[in-house]
């Protein structure tokens, strides 16, 4: 079962460590023994940015925006000159500091190069009487989709994506899928990050592509069993899916029907076709709260049924199989329980519990299949992958190493003897499983490939329990080059996110690596707001209880510095989205803690995107970070932590910031308001550097190199902060 969806989520960057130290004219000295040197400004002139009067009153406060001029009022065209001459100059900026490090840059983009696979191919899967796979042509930016009948008759090319990228400087394909009867393809595109993509279909047997081009879409497709495709359709300008929509091939897309329609502004509306292949099901969904509706894929159009209601107040999914809807629902424990319903008797009064809830046990993902059913689920906190036969007792599958992710991988056929798991660790390169049902046993598929060598035997991982100031044990997972002395003397990076119940996984990094190589410890901590520790976790870390989140993370990172792993203010930082958010609240909290901190697209400007209600995004946010503009206490709580609100004239650590100018998930303008504001007011003469991506949204460049250059921009910004320059 794949899930379809149009929500924020994260991009991780993960990965770092460092080189011995050597000297530079952009750093001081030490100024005493805790104390170490700030990356310094550059010479010439930073911008500053105009402040223009503004201020608005909210719940009797008063508040100042001098830089809510950046935001262009044509929003989301972007033609306001002022706008655009200082976003420019924060690039011109940020690219002289870029000249400086040429060479380091460089040097690590070749670094990632190494490790990258130019000709990877992935393990092929059996799907309805073909075999498919992706490739990567030698230098290619992007994949190319083959395919070949199981007989073993010639493999033909499906969607050559480097071509269909040719002249565009960005491209991402959001989804691809080959009809029932294996005739067509639909995919759809996004050419400038905005993701309001467009839907495109082939005719496999003509190779030609049909007149059909349905656009403003969310980028999800399905075929239905009769060749007719569902796609969800945004609402114009507003980047929220209002209607899951169907389209009959040949027909102009202004004659389409909506199946479904989601009124709330607050929900965000998916839809799937279920393992069986049987059923649709239609998901609308807010934070904590989940509305589900099936149809049968024959007859698309027909009447809905409605599973679980909105007004019932909790989160469920489905799947099916065997003439049963199997359902992971936290009605009954806030981790959920596993339930069955025969199809034909689908009130929730019929529903049988056949995994009760748990404290320790969370119910994350489901599969059916013709004679099992998979679960992927958390044992307190360890990622765990249970089979529950048809016939039979449940078991788990055991894996190599005490801590690692494991996930459900490619598994498209209804009735398989084998699950395909994708597996990695800290140290283990990203492997592909198959787990015989039979027998029980796990074979190595593919394990991924580094050209450049890669031995695990010289790395060391760790997850240790830390206890933070409301005495709750946070998980960290660390990893670092053997021989790091746990002296204080190692430079750290230290990544956090904590938000939407989106737990951090102990994944592995090729990119990781050359930080591991320059000395670097690396540290993931599993702070609340995220679900690593199970559901609670994450609601434990939102709404009046976010605090909890920027607490944990400087805990931690204070922690670790007391047990040698590093020192207070040797610690680099970074995060992205609400990763970003929770970067700037923790150089407003801990400043000195930090050599340097990595903004990615950070959701900083909190209080003013939550009381803007014309933005597509804000709606369904208040459920993750509350309403200020209905709610007092709301606004409070909002108001004590919204890092851009809290900047204030005090010194802080060296900055990095990353934007993208058609993010439609953090708004260029929280990124460049941060920026402006900021170095208007810090009294120190630290580097403040943003790179605001003019062509690109939220996940910056698009490509596997056009991210290597990102991530070597910003593994330098860091390196360079810690005075290591090769």
């Amino acid at each position: 079962m794949r899930v379809i969806c149009f929500a924020i989520v994260a991009l991780t960057m993960v990965g770092c460590s460092e080189p011995p130290a050597t000297s530079s004219s952009n750093v001081t000295s030490k100024t005493s023994s805790n104390m170490y040197p700030r990356l310094k400004a550059l010479k010439q002139p930073a911008p500053v940015a105009d402040r223009i009067s503004y201020s608005y009153q909210q719940h009797g406060v008063t508040i100042q925006d001098p830089y809510n001029w950046i935001r262009d009022p044509e929003y989301p065209v972007v033609n306001d000159a002022a706008v655009l001459d200082y976003l420019n100059a924060e690039n011109a900026y940020y690219h002289a500091f870029l000249d400086q490090h040429t060479k380091l840059v460089d040097t690590l983009f070749e670094e990632f190069k190494g490790r990258v696979d130019e000709s990877e191919t992935s393990v092929p899967y059996e799907k309805n009487g073909f075999v498919y796979r992706w490739e990567y042509r030698q230098g290619a930016n992007y994949p190319t989709y083959l395919r070949r009948p199981i007989d073993g008759t010639e493999e033909v090319v499906l969607l050559d994506v480097p071509a269909l990228a040719e002249g565009y400087e960005y491209f991402v394909v959001g989804e691809w899928v080959v009809s029932e009867d294996n005739r067509y393809l639909a995919y759809s595109v996004d050419t400038n990050g905005d993701e309001a993509y467009d839907i495109f279909i082939r005719d496999l047997q003509s190779g030609q592509l049909l007149q059909d081009k349905l656009v403003g879409t969310g980028g999800d497709v399905l075929f239905a069993a009769n060749n007719q495709l569902l796609y969800p359709k945004l609402q114009n300008e507003k980047w929220r899916v209002e209607s899951i929509n169907l389209h009959t091939l040949g027909t102009d897309q202004g004659s389409d029907t909506a199946l479904i329609r989601e009124e709330d502004e607050g929900f965000f509306l998916s839809a799937e076709l279920l393992s069986s292949g049987e059923w649709i099901a239609f998901s609308s969904g807010r934070g904590e709260v989940t509305e589900l509706h099936v149809v049968p894929a024959s007859q698309p159009d027909a009447s809905l049924t409605k599973l679980v209601s909105r007004e019932q107040g909790f989160k469920a999914d489905v799947d099916h199989g065997n003439g049963y809807f199997y359902l992971l629902a936290n009605d009954t424990h806030v981790n959920g329980r596993l339930v069955r319903v025969k199809q034909t008797e689908a009130d929730y009064a019929n529903w049988e519990t056949l995994i009760a809830g748990s404290d320790n046990t969370y119910l994350r993902y489901l599969q059916t299949f013709k004679d099992f059913l998979a679960l992927q689920l958390r044992d307190n906190g360890l990622d765990q992958i249970r089979i529950l036969p048809n016939a039979g007792a449940a078991y788990d599958i055991d894996f190599p190493e005490p801590v690692y992710t494991a996930n459900l991988g490619t598994n498209p056929q209804f009735e398989q003897s084998h699950l395909r798991l994708s597996y990695e660790s800290m140290i283990t390169p990203d492997t592909v499983y198959d787990f015989d049902l039979g027998s029980q046993a796990l074979t190595i598929r593919k394990q991924q490939n580094i050209p450049s060598g890669y031995n695990s035997a010289q790395y060391v991982t760790e997850r240790v329990m830390v206890p933070v100031r409301d005495g709750v044990q946070v998980p960290v997972s660390l990893v670092y080059k053997k021989g790091v002395v746990k002296d204080g003397t190692a430079p750290m990076w230290l990544y956090g996110y904590g938000a939407y119940g989106a737990g951090m996984s102990p994944s592995f990094s090729t990119t990781r690596l050359s930080m591991l190589d320059r000395g670097f410890v690396y540290a993931l901590a599993h702070i609340r707001g995220g679900d690593e520790m199970g559901y609670q976790w994450y609601l434990d870390g939102k709404l009046d209880k976010r605090q909890n989140t920027f607490n944990d993370f400087v805990d931690v990172a204070k922690w670790l510095a007391s047990k040698g792993y590093t020192s207070e203010g040797n610690i680099s930082i970074s995060g992205r989205s609400a990763g970003g958010e929770l970067m700037g609240a923790v150089t407003i909290q801990a400043p000195e803690l930090w050599r340097s901190v990595t903004l990615g697209v950070p959701f900083v400007d909190v209080m003013n995107t939550m009381l803007d209600a014309s933005l597509p995004l804000t709606p369904p946010e208040w459920e993750e970070w509350g309403n200020p503009l209905e709610s007092e206490r709301d606004f409070h709580t909002m108001l004590a932590y919204s890092p851009y609100d809290n900047i204030e004239k005090r010194a802080y650590p060296p900055m990095m910031v990353t934007g993208g100018l058609n993010d439609p998930r953090v708004t260029y303008w929280e990124p460049a308001k941060w920026t402006a504001k900021m170095r208007a007011l810090k009294t120190d003469d630290n580097l403040l550097i943003m790179r605001m991506n003019m062509g690109a949204g939220h996940f910056a460049n698009s490509g596997r190199y056009g991210r290597l250059r990102d991530y070597a921009e910003e593994f330098a910004f860091m390196l360079v902060a810690h005075d290591i320059h090769q």
